[in-house]
C-alpha cells in the first residue's frame, strides 16, 4: 500500500449480504450465459482500496447501482466514486477494476470504466486514460504498478 495516505480517515460502511443467484438450468452447454448486474458486482466488490486495507464495497467506491450492463451488445460500464475529489489514487482503483474484468468476463465484453460526474477534481482526465487502451497497456507493463494491481486484487480472507 502507499505510505503517505490522501484519505486518512475515510468513512466505511457495512457489507452487502451475498444473495444467493440460484441454480442455472443448463439447456445448451455451449450458449452463452446471460451476465447481470450482481454478477458483474459480485466480482468486484471485494477489490481492496490501494490505501485502506477496506474493499471498495466498504468504502463505496463501488456499488451496485453503479453498474450498467447490456448483455446482448456485451458492454459493461462500472462507475465509481473515489473517497475524495483529489483522490490520487483514482487511476489505479479504474486500472483495478479494469483488470478484474478483464479477468472474469469473456472476451467479447467492452468494458468501460468512468469516475462519477463531479466526483474528481480531474474527472475528464481520469476517463480518458482509463480507456484508452494503449495507456492501459502501458500501466501494464510497469511491473510496479502490477504488483499494486494484483495486491488490490489478491483474495481477503478476514
Amino acid at each position: 500500500m502507499v505510505s503517505e495516505l490522501i484519505n486518512a480517515n475515510p468513512v466505511v460502511y457495512k457489507k452487502k449480504e451475498r444473495r444467493d443467484r440460484g441454480a442455472r438450468t443448463v439447456l445448451d452447454e455451449y450458449a452463452a450465459e446471460p451476465i447481470d448486474q450482481l454478477e458483474i458486482f459480485d466480482h468486484i466488490r471485494d477489490i481492496k482500496d490501494p490505501e485502506h486495507p477496506y474493499s471498495l464495497e466498504e468504502l463505496k467506491v463501488i456499488t451496485e447501482d453503479a453498474i450498467d450492463i447490456d448483455d446482448q451488445r456485451s458492454y459493461v460500464r462500472v462507475t465509481f466514486t473515489p473517497t475524495v475529489e483529489h483522490c490520487s489514487m483514482a487511476t489505479v482503483i479504474g486500472l483495478c477494476l479494469r483488470v478484474k474484468l478483464m479477468r472474469s468476463l469473456p472476451s467479447r465484453y467492452k468494458v468501460d470504466i468512468r469516475v462519477a460526474p463531479g466526483s474528481h477534481a480531474t474527472e475528464t482526465a481520469v476517463n480518458k486514460q482509463l480507456n484508452d487502451k494503449e495507456r492501459v497497456a502501458a500501466a501494464l507493463e510497469n511491473p510496479n504498478l502490477v504488483d499494486m494491481v494484483d495486491e488490490c486484487l489478491a483474495p481477503s480472507y478476514a
